[in-house]
């Protein structure tokens, strides 16, 4: 004899669970970069720079370069795949460094930066240029 039931029930999917979801997950997002931003956007302000350039892809890292006094031509292999891993965290060892922070801060910066860089931005630390420029 031929079953005439199907062995298994088909899938059926709940869109309006997976629309929640999806919604949940753009929320998280949004939360995170805006965090990630206001804390580099504190960073440029008390290094001297416009805090605003924070919201301007490529020259914001521009800027971190000028404040970590890091050669510009570092700019040019975070477009490199691999290689970028090491330019960011010189320049992130660079940004650290100008506040008075070592390499472990800089890891920090690269990896976690959703948490240092608000801890950087809104704590107490004080921008400290290592060429003698106030700014």
């Amino acid at each position: 004899m031929v079953p005439t039931e199907p062995l298994a029930l088909p899938l059926q999917s709940d869109s309006t669970g997976s629309a929640i979801g999806l919604g949940i997950i753009l929320l998280f997002a949004l939360v995170a970069t805006a965090i990630q931003v206001a804390g580099v956007w504190k960073i440029f302000e008390k290094a001297g720079e416009a805090g605003w350039t924070a919201l301007i892809p490529v020259y914001n890292l521009y800027v971190m370069l000028e404040i970590g006094e890091n050669a510009w031509w570092w700019l040019l292999l975070v477009f490199i795949p691999i290689v970028n891993f090491v330019a960011a965290i010189k320049i992130h060892a660079g940004v650290a460094r100008a506040f008075g922070k070592g390499i472990g801060f800089a890891l920090g910066m690269t990896f976690l930066n959703i948490v240092f860089y608000p801890l950087l931005g809104f704590g107490e630390y004080q921008y400290q240029p290592q060429s003698g420029e106030l700014a």
